[in-house]
């Protein structure tokens, strides 16, 4: 989208908006996102860490990604962020921020630069029509990939790496857990896990649940009403019959939670789901050999 295209679509009373598309990758929300919820934010001070944009060859492109890492633990072990559909937005950096809090090397690269400018569009029917949609699987199995070669060469750990993605990004753990050898695990906060197969979805986590190289955490609110309960069971009896480590994926359903729960920045933020959640993602590394 240009930015006279985006101008035309908010207020000139919003300047919080307009300006968004001139900052830094994570450093601001999705427009649409905005209004933030301010009275739950959670912000991440970078203190002690090595923060902000970088760039990351994938063949002759260059993909912007934030990058957080503990400034004096060298060869700290790598964890992939993967962004909800709004791209690698404030709450994103905030997430990565954490986990270097935690002693870990955190990218979220940004997956939809190819197809649009997530940040910048106001409705979440034309943000997905418009981006996401077009956005292939294949495509983002690649840029994981380099984004991994990128930060190996940095003096991250990858031989103890791991993954953790929300909604759009949660559906790409579980599909990047069966791709990688690299990765040790994953944790996957309320993606997709069923769906039409289409030429840029090819494969769901359901049906790529036995071949998983890595166990994966699925942490899911019971009051999802776009992830039913019925498909977590259909993933959970998949992972039954699958590799050693889709037998040990487990889930985690809070029954009180929607979507999105682990989203501070919004209405459908529950503390107490997302703050247990976080505590079970840190253990879920730390036992299977994340760090």
């Amino acid at each position: 989208m240009q930015q006279a295209e985006f101008d035309s679509l908010v207020s000139p009373r919003d300047p919080n908006r307009r300006d968004f598309v001139r900052t830094a990758v994570g450093g601001s929300f999705a427009a649409a996102v905005l209004p933030v919820a301010a009275q739950t934010l959670i912000t991440t001070d970078s203190a002690g860490l090595v923060v902000g944009e970088v760039t990351i060859p994938v063949g002759d492109f260059r993909m912007p990604a934030y990058r957080a890492a503990p400034a004096n633990r060298p060869n700290a072990p790598l964890v992939l962020v993967v962004s909800e559909i709004f791209g690698v937005h404030a709450h994103i950096a905030d997430v990565a921020r954490r986990l270097a809090k935690a002693g870990y090397f955190a990218v979220a690269p940004q997956l939809f630069v190819r197809q649009g400018d997530a940040a910048a569009y106001t409705e979440i029917p034309r943000l997905m029509s418009e981006v996401v949609s077009k956005v292939p699987d294949e495509q983002v199995m690649r840029d994981l990939d380099a984004t991994v070669a990128w930060a190996g060469g940095q003096g991250a750990d990858t031989v103890k790496a791991g993954i953790t993605g929300f909604c759009w990004g949660g559906r790409i753990t579980w599909l990047y857990a069966a791709h990688s050898p690299q990765m040790k695990a994953g944790v996957a906060w309320y993606g997709r896990l069923v769906g039409d197969k289409t030429a840029l979805q090819p494969m769901q986590p359901v049906e790529l649940a036995s071949q998983l190289r890595a166990p994966v955490l699925g942490l899911y609110g019971g009051q999802d009403s776009g992830i039913p309960l019925d498909s977590v069971e259909r993933m959970k009896t998949a992972l039954a019959a699958g590799s050693v480590a889709a037998k040990q994926s487990r889930f985690v359903v809070y029954p009180e939670a929607g979507h999105a729960f682990n989203a501070d920045y919004r209405p459908s933020y529950r503390a107490d789901a997302a703050q247990d959640g976080w505590k079970r993602a840190l253990a879920w590394f730390a036992e299977h050999g994340v760090g």
